[in-house]
């Protein structure tokens, strides 16, 4: 019997998480949980104001992102969650080791073309070449696919549910 995958759909700002995930929710039949809503008040704040992250204000949130993901192993599910570096994926499996990843993935210009065009997101365009120096594409050892995000958003979560359908089951 197939186990519904827990995924987190990955990738810098601007790729499409929060569009995609919920379509790819929807294709795999599964609830769909928006990263950014784990962030604590301060971390959007120093967002907001253009101030990237640093490590430490990153582990509460995915701390709270693994829990949530550990708690829907056996039943799938799908969050959106940037887990641009490896040990941040890493810390994502201490508590849900059978996480699989979506790394949305494309050109800076078609991404930043993309972050300028949205509306009421506090991810500014000024801090997309963080996003970049920072993002460690994911190794052949993590379970997870790359999906490339040129097209129409319906485009992008099929071609992802595709390739999660090509994953063998992930060790719970």
């Amino acid at each position: 019997m197939h186990t519904p995958h827990v995924v987190a759909v990955m990738g810098v700002a601007g790729t499409g998480k929060t569009t995609i995930g919920p379509l790819l929710a929807a294709r795999l039949g599964v609830p769909y949980a928006e990263g950014d809503d784990f962030h604590p008040p301060a971390n959007i704040a120093k967002m907001s104001a253009g101030v990237p992250l640093e490590d430490a204000d990153r582990w509460p949130w995915l701390d709270a992102i693994g829990a949530w993901a550990h708690g829907r192993a056996g039943r799938g599910g799908v969050v959106s969650c940037s887990a641009l570096k490896r040990s941040y994926r890493d810390r994502l499996r201490t508590t849900a080791p059978g996480l699989v990843f979506v790394h949305l993935a494309g050109d800076r210009a078609l991404i930043e073309d993309r972050m300028g065009h949205r509306q009421g997101h506090f991810m500014p365009t000024a801090l997309l070449d963080s996003q970049f120096a920072t993002l460690q594409p994911l190794q052949p050892d993590e379970a997870g696919v790359v999906v490339d995000v040129s097209g129409s958003p319906e485009e992008i979560a099929e071609r992802a549910a595709r390739a999660l359908a090509g994953l063998s089951d992930v060790p719970e």
